[in-house]
């Protein structure tokens, strides 16, 4: 599947959905810094995409960039609060708490 997305985007094909697929399938293989640099790419082109702000601040969770991650969650809960996506902001309320706890937690 990968190998097909990537060939999308290398025939011209680059919108935010093809980013933010590719980056979620680059996170189930544990590529992070590839999911990292798509759904980047996904939240500059859409950022409004509540979906791939919260597959962002996992990847960066995961790296592990946990400022950055805060960051990410923190914008996709105010984009996914904007667009009346309820259910996305709480998901990502949780996971902002979880990151800046371990944040608190390095500077002990």
């Amino acid at each position: 599947m990968i190998d097909n997305l990537e060939a999308m985007l290398a025939a011209g094909q680059d919108n935010a959905l093809l980013r933010y697929t590719l980056g979620s399938q680059y996170i189930k293989t544990g590529e992070t810094q590839r999911a990292v640099d798509h759904l980047r790419e996904a939240v500059r082109m859409d950022p409004a995409y509540s979906a791939a702000w919260k597959a962002y601040g996992k990847a960066l969770a995961a790296l592990p960039d946990l400022a950055s991650a805060c960051d990410a969650y923190t914008k996709g809960i105010e984009a996914a609060t904007k667009k009346g996506d309820i259910q996305a902001a709480r998901e990502m309320q949780v996971f902002l708490k979880r990151v800046q706890k371990q944040l608190s937690g390095q500077s002990r």
